[in-house]
């Protein structure tokens, strides 16, 4: 049983060589840990820190291409390494190393296909009662979007067993956290989650200019992967409230039609008339959505078939 930790990276030479060897070696269950980076453009020493501490694998971008597609290549990578378990941390140490075998617990005894840390949000001294209202929120939404029960939906301390891995895909160049998430609930993957510790703060968090800026891309991402998975519904709901609008227009215009003052509101009838035919248009591109959907998975299904043979003849 192999496990591979992997690390995304950007200009993280002060603090990547600590959670390096924060990385326990030997654990129970487990044949062989191994570290790897993913150093998304950085320029800094960042690299040299890393092979210093003991990282076994690196793979570079030459520029800085973001989270979400740092992740994708570190499990890409993980993959062809032969990890049969996957756990992604941060560079900047917040998780504790020490916790690893914790979090992988519930998939080496089949409890789970993905293991989430839940860092208990409201224990977190340095985060404001803003970003802990705003995180148990958004947490929340997440679970209601994904049917999952993951109480800590931002937290970047998780775990993957093999076959999960395989079916990730990320689109969003924002973040990884929130779209795993829906796609293993929608999947239909087992989603665990275990109580896990933080360091205290190294740095202010990068991925974000401010709160504004955060919640303005999470709820955008949070929209276009709901509506990936579930356009119908998306589609119908809004298709709907265009037609329950024509519908309030269309009897208020009868109602002073039957009480004999139709006259003059002729514009009612205009506006039902519009709403009624966006609702019915917007119905439509939600069946087409819902087709597209349909080819979306069998794509999916496709990918997941080409990369198990792209690695098992890398293997070979």
């Amino acid at each position: 049983m192999k496990l591979i930790v992997q690390i995304p990276c950007l200009n993280e030479e002060a603090t990547v060589g600590q959670t390096i060897r924060d990385v326990p070696r030997e654990i129970p269950g487990i044949d062989l840990v191994e570290v790897l980076i993913i150093d998304d453009g950085s320029t800094d020493g960042t690299v040299k820190a890393a092979r210093e501490a003991g990282a076994d694998h690196i793979v570079s971008f030459s520029n800085h291409k973001g989270l979400a597609r740092a992740f994708m290549a570190g499990i890409d990578r993980c993959l062809k390494e032969g990890a049969d378990i996957i756990v992604n941390t941060d560079a900047d140490n917040q998780y504790m190393g020490a916790d690893i075998p914790k979090l992988i617990g519930p998939i080496l005894s089949k409890e789970a296909d993905i293991v989430v840390g839940n860092r208990e949000v409201e224990t977190i001294e340095h985060f404001s009662p803003v970003k802990k209202y705003l995180q148990k929120m958004g947490s929340w939404v997440v679970r209601k979007l994904s049917n999952t029960t993951v109480p800590d939906a931002a937290s970047g301390f998780r775990a993957y067993n093999r076959e999960a891995a395989f079916s990730l895909n990320v689109v969003s160049d924002f973040s990884y956290t929130l779209e795993t998430l829906i796609q293993a609930g929608k999947g239909s993957f087992a989603v665990g989650h275990v109580v896990i510790r933080t360091n205290p703060q190294t740095r202010p968090s990068r991925l974000f200019d401010n709160m504004y800026s955060y919640l303005k891309r999470s709820i955008a991402t949070l929209i276009r992967i709901y509506t990936m998975y579930e356009p119908m519904k998306v589609f119908t709901i809004i298709g709907s409230l265009g037609i329950l609008l024509g519908t309030i227009i269309s009897v208020r215009f009868i109602y002073f039609l039957i009480m004999a003052e139709g006259k003059g509101h002729i514009q009612s009838l205009i506006f039902a008339a519009i709403f009624f035919i966006v609702g019915f248009q917007i119905l439509v591109i939600g069946l087409l959505a819902d087709i597209i959907a349909a080819n979306r998975k069998l794509t999916e299904n496709v990918l997941y078939r080409v990369k198990k043979m792209e690695i098992r003849g890398e293997g070979k």
